[in-house]
């Protein structure tokens, strides 16, 4: 149904959109009075990450359109192995949920880590986002309740945590 492919220089809107879009969906309610990144910061970070490769970026498409994406690449957290991946981002267009995009983009982003030598994945995750946790762990990834910590979403301090796979 979907068709995954590398992002292109031309898709940095449409990443952007759809992140701000997801964003704004999964996170309404608990962000409200934080400052939210801007269109025009998403979209010069989004192009910046395709041009440069960091991270890799794949999109969904339905329709030619643009409707979720995906970036991954090394992990960034201090002290992990050079053989652990890391989902950086994992957004789909909320009018797409849970119709099979963002199982496509997990597919193509475990892919590539294990072509890149990857031979487990972590991914971190608000812990007020039971959506992407129930995905996650649908995805085989396992929560690792001494990694909790706090981060800015949103411009608001949410508590997320690390969750973990072996890659096959």
């Amino acid at each position: 149904m979907y068709q995954i492919r590398p992002a292109q220089e031309s898709d940095d809107n449409a990443i952007a959109g759809v992140h701000a879009q997801a964003s704004h969906a999964a996170y309404q309610g608990v962000t409200g009075g934080g400052q939210p990144l801007s269109m025009d910061k998403r979209v010069a970070f989004w192009r910046d990450a395709i041009e440069y490769g960091e991270p890799l970026i794949h999109v969904a498409l339905a329709d030619g359109r643009v409707v979720g994406f995906v970036g991954y690449d090394r992990s960034r957290d201090p002290k992990s192995k050079p053989t652990t991946g890391e989902i950086w981002a994992l957004y789909v267009d909320p009018s797409h949920w849970a119709r099979g995009a963002g199982l496509a983009l997990w597919d193509a982003a475990r892919e590539g880590l294990a072509e890149e030598g990857c031979t487990e994945v972590t991914l971190w995750i608000p812990l007020c986002n039971d959506r992407a946790l129930r995905f996650a762990e649908h995805a085989g990834f396992k929560r690792e309740p001494a990694s909790a910590k706090t981060a800015l979403v949103g411009g608001v301090k949410l508590e997320e945590i690390r969750l973990r796979r072996k890659l096959d």
